[in-house]
């Protein structure tokens, strides 16, 4: 019995790292974060690399758990919410887009405005919400708590320990990415990273819209699949 349910666990880790990961994918993350945080101190950086991984920790792991009950419970559906997140990734991207790159003075200024309470305020939206973790990890994680479901009792459960786990893991990979995205982009210079953070910002925005014309494509095919519609 306890082979089995280590059995259990280790196939859920593996699952669940397999599907998540992917699409979290922290690498992808730390240069936009590093954009949204232009003129943070690296102990502020800090602070919020540990928010955002602690963010994602809870998010995924209640959505992996609850995620479908609560959306039954209100009567969205996903289609729904990714047309809604994807349309929060597209605006934030366009701002990163169309941001100016500051002078030395202007950093002066945003070091001075980005105090920790801002940081704060930051730090679950749009940081963890829907930068780090959007909409289509919602929906992955959604899927993947409702595969993890077993009859019996004590397998549902050791599925579910494999899949926290799995997250934990995740939320130390982004912790890593974030915490020392700086040092990660350093050896590119400041020409390489501007080019880099804008070329991330574009790649940013056509998620948003990817991800946006997903969830309309399901609507639209619920739509004409319904019963009485030619």
């Amino acid at each position: 019995m306890a082979a089995t349910l280590l059995l259990a666990l280790g196939k859920s880790f593996l699952f669940v790292l397999a599907a998540i990961l992917p699409i979290l994918n922290p690498a992808a993350t730390a240069p936009i974060f590093l954009g949204l945080t232009e003129g943070a101190s690296a102990s502020t950086r800090a602070l919020l690399a540990r928010r955002i991984a602690r963010n994602m920790f809870a998010l995924m792991a209640g959505s992996m758990l609850v995620g479908s009950y609560v959306l039954d419970f209100f009567g969205i559906s996903l289609p729904i919410v990714r047309v809604g997140g994807g349309l929060i990734v597209a605006a934030n991207a366009w701002r990163m887009l169309n941001a100016s790159h500051p002078d030395d003075d202007r950093r002066a200024e945003l070091a001075d405005a980005f105090t920790p309470e801002h940081a704060h305020r930051q730090a679950f939206y749009p940081l963890t919400f829907p930068i780090s973790c959007g909409p289509g990890s919602i929906a992955t994680a959604i899927t993947v708590g409702v595969a993890l479901h077993d009859q019996k009792l004590t397998l549902s459960l050791a599925r579910i320990g494999g899949g926290v786990l799995a997250l934990l893991v995740i939320a130390g990979l982004l912790y890593l990415a974030l915490r020392y995205a700086q040092r990660l982009l350093k050896p590119l210079g400041d020409a390489g990273t501007v080019i880099f953070l804008r070329l991330s910002a574009f790649i940013l925005l056509c998620l948003g819209v990817q991800i946006v014309w997903d969830g309309a494509s399901e609507l639209l095919r619920s739509v004409l699949l319904a019963p009485g519609v030619s």
